[in-house]
């Protein structure tokens, strides 16, 4: 393993938190790709956001809500919670979450671990 990455390399440097207009309204596609894309393993735990520290006003509207958490979170993929470093990622599937609760249940009925 090489040295540990910054999160904030993501976007180039550590300004675009502080830039005029949030970081939520200035992230590209390009800039999830590569959000999504970090290796766990590289990132430097200390740079990342603690989920737990993150307060979002609940007065605002659901689209300020999504912004703020974005700026305050900075990679909605790549974060901490307390001493734990999480990565997001979903399978790419049409299946949704009921049908792999009705799987799921099914195999549990099937095998009678009920």
């Amino acid at each position: 393993m090489g040295k540990k990455k910054d999160i904030r390399t993501v976007r180039g440097n550590d300004s675009y938190r502080n830039a005029a207009g949030s970081m939520a309204e200035s992230i590209t596609p390009k800039d999830l790709v590569e959000m999504k894309n970090m290796d766990i393993r590289e990132a430097d735990a200390e740079e990342l956001a603690d989920i737990l520290e993150i307060e979002i006003d609940k007065d605002l509207s659901d689209t300020e809500k999504r912004k703020e958490f974005i700026r305050q979170i900075g990679n909605p993929y790549l974060y901490r919670q307390g001493e734990y470093v999480v990565k997001l990622s979903f399978a790419d599937t049409d299946a949704t979450l009921t049908d792999r609760l009705k799987e799921y249940i099914e195999h549990v009925a099937a095998a009678g671990l009920e």
